[in-house]
């Protein structure tokens, strides 16, 4: 017996930098790849402000907070589930003395009425100029 393993493009978060859908689901689980703050269609990052040489000179960590609450959002809603579904959250931060305190307020805000497992991990960097990316799993019918 094989299990559905359903590859998931969302048509509004922003494309993948690699190799990777932006969500499977196997089963009744939906598992999305990293997601970061990017908007679709755009180099743009709400939140960063890079130099010449794609340096971040400076960044706003409750902007891209707002922004990757937005594309978890779309690709949930691309992929038949939703925000309350969301049962495990790994959340990557590159600057965890700077930025934790703000993202855990807004965090809150978020999921208030639905409170997934969390785990927090302060990373080096990530694969594009921002300062946080989320991994989230879902359930879906």
């Amino acid at each position: 017996m094989s299990e559905n393993k359903e590859i998931i493009n969302s048509s509004k978060a922003p494309e993948p930098v690699g190799a990777y859908p932006h969500a499977r689901k196997v089963g009744n689980l939906l598992f999305l790849s990293g997601v970061g703050p990017r908007e679709r269609g755009t180099k743009k990052i709400p939140g960063v402000e890079l130099d010449e040489n794609g340096n971040i000179t400076s960044y706003d960590i409750e902007t891209q907070c707002h922004s990757v609450f937005n594309n978890i959002r779309y690709i949930l809603e691309d992929a038949g589930s939703s925000w309350d579904k969301i049962v495990d959250v790994t959340v990557f931060l590159t600057n965890m003395k700077e930025d934790f305190k703000t993202y855990n307020r807004l965090y809150a805000l978020y999921f208030k009425e639905n409170q997934p497992c969390r785990t927090t991990i302060e990373i080096n960097c990530l694969p594009t100029p921002i300062a946080i990316e989320l991994k989230v799993i879902a359930t879906i019918d």
